[in-house]
């Protein structure tokens, strides 16, 4: 996968550099060429000085063959600018916006962006988000034995019912986030496209859970 980052300060130069050593191509936006010295004289990704939102500039960086692009900058107005321009413009399908605002956050998340606020999120999250991971431990009890998964389910099991999705992994739906709002489930809520859902989970249904919500569901279209 080619993945584009807007902004190389030390969010965007961090996460450039957990992806550098993986099986994906970089390339790094950022007006300043000095801010490129973050990266170190190894760092394998392409580096394109430029506005993070020009049209010239991310075509430079690739962003029409990218499958995922991530606006890192120091300013909310450029990242969700950028931001935009990746989805709707080069209809890049994974795209996340660092956006310091709260308020702003919460507009854009409705509006189908992710957003990543600045304190709570670090690179390693950031990461995650960039590579679509399909699970993630968002919590854990105090003997171990149960974990609070956050799980982005296949497009596959867009339409099936939530009380089908816990039935087939053995998991329990704790919440669920559709538009940046958490919700509670009824058995009949229906999974929708962008939807976040919040599974309890045993560890022995961890494996499960993964190659289970990471793929169509049996009788579905992949």
């Amino acid at each position: 996968m080619h993945i584009v980052i807007m902004g190389c300060g030390r969010v965007g130069a961090a996460l450039a550099l957990q992806l550098a050593p993986l099986d994906h191509t970089l390339s790094i936006i950022d007006q300043d060429p000095l801010a490129f010295r973050r990266l170190g004289d190894h760092f394998p990704g392409n580096q394109v000085k430029g506005v993070g939102f020009d049209r010239d500039t991310l075509i430079e960086a690739g962003v029409e063959q990218a499958g995922a692009f991530a606006a890192v900058s120091s300013g909310d107005n450029s990242n969700i600018i950028a931001a935009r321009v990746a989805r709707e413009t080069f209809g890049v399908h994974r795209v996340v916006a660092r956006i310091y605002d709260p308020k702003r956050a919460e507009v854009y998340e409705r509006l189908g962006i992710p957003t990543v606020a600045t304190v709570p999120w670090t690179s390693s999250r950031l990461l995650k988000a960039v590579l679509g991971e399909t699970t993630a431990e968002a919590w854990r009890d105090p003997s171990g034995a149960i974990a609070l998964i956050a799980v982005a389910p296949h497009e596959g099991w867009i339409g099936k019912s939530i009380a089908d999705f816990e039935a087939a992994t053995g998991t329990r739906a704790a919440i669920y986030t559709r538009f940046g709002t958490g919700q509670l489930p009824l058995p009949s809520t229906l999974i929708q496209s962008g939807d976040t859902l919040h599974v309890m989970a045993a560890d022995e249904h961890r494996a499960t859970l993964h190659q289970i919500a990471g793929h169509a569901p049996d009788g579905s279209a992949a």
